[in-house]
C-alpha cells in the first residue's frame, strides 16, 4: 500500500496493493491493523453507498461535533472528482481544499478526517461511491458550504449545469460558516 500525504494535514490518498490476473483483481479496501499503522485509528461505525450519474454534484457536507464524521471514501464503479475543504479553525490551511480523482481503475481511497467539508462530482454514469464513516448520521448536526463559493476557488472542471439537491443549491457561503472544529 502506498500512502500519499496531501498539502493539507490529515488528508491522505491511499493506493492499495492490487493483485490482478486473468480472473480479475483482489485488494483489501480496509484492514484495521494496517490503517492503524498509518495513523487512522478511528473506529468505523457505518458504511454508506450511493449511486449517481454523470453531472451529479454532492456536497460540500459535514456533521458538527459531537456527531462529527471521518470518512474513508472510494469508488466501486465509475469515477468522481472528490473534494475536501479544511474547516478547522486555527488550521494553517483553513479554507483550502484538496481534489483527487477516484476511479474504479485506480482503486484509490481518500481519508477525510472530521473537520472537513466533503463533496464530489460524478464523472461517469452509474458511479457507485462508498463511504466508511467514523460516526453515524445525525440530521440535526448537518452542515454544508456552497459548492461553488468563489472564495473556495474549487475547480470542478466542466460544470455547465450540475445536478444538485435543493440543500446543496441553498448551502451558505464559506464566509458565513461558524465552524465548530478546531485544529
Amino acid at each position: 500500500m502506498k500512502v500519499i500525504e496531501t498539502n493539507i494535514p490529515g488528508l491522505l490518498e491511499i493506493i492499495p496493493n492490487v493483485f490482478e490476473d486473468d480472473r480479475g483483481y483482489f485488494y483489501e479496501s480496509f484492514n484495521k491493523e494496517i490503517y492503524e499503522g498509518i495513523g487512522i485509528e478511528e473506529e468505523f461505525v457505518q458504511d454508506n453507498q450511493s449511486l449517481s450519474h454523470t453531472g451529479v454534484l454532492r456536497g460540500l457536507h459535514f456533521q458538527n461535533p459531537p456527531y462529527q464524521q471521518g470518512k474513508l471514501v472510494r469508488v466501486v464503479t465509475g469515477a468522481v472528482l472528490d473534494i475536501a475543504v479544511d474547516i478547522r479553525k486555527g488550521s494553517p490551511t483553513y479554507g483550502h481544499h484538496h481534489a483527487v480523482e477516484l476511479t474504479e481503475e485506480n482503486k484509490k481511497l481518500f481519508w477525510i478526517p472530521a473537520g472537513f467539508a466533503h463533496g464530489f462530482k460524478v464523472l461517469r454514469d452509474n458511479t457507485i461511491f462508498s463511504y466508511k464513516c467514523t460516526g453515524g448520521y445525525n440530521k440535526e448536526s448537518e452542515g454544508s458550504v456552497l459548492w461553488n463559493d468563489p472564495e473556495l476557488n474549487i475547480d470542478w472542471g466542466d460544470l455547465s449545469s450540475p445536478i444538485l439537491s435543493e440543500k446543496d443549491q441553498l448551502s451558505p457561503k464559506f464566509s458565513e460558516l461558524e465552524s465548530q472544529f478546531a485544529f
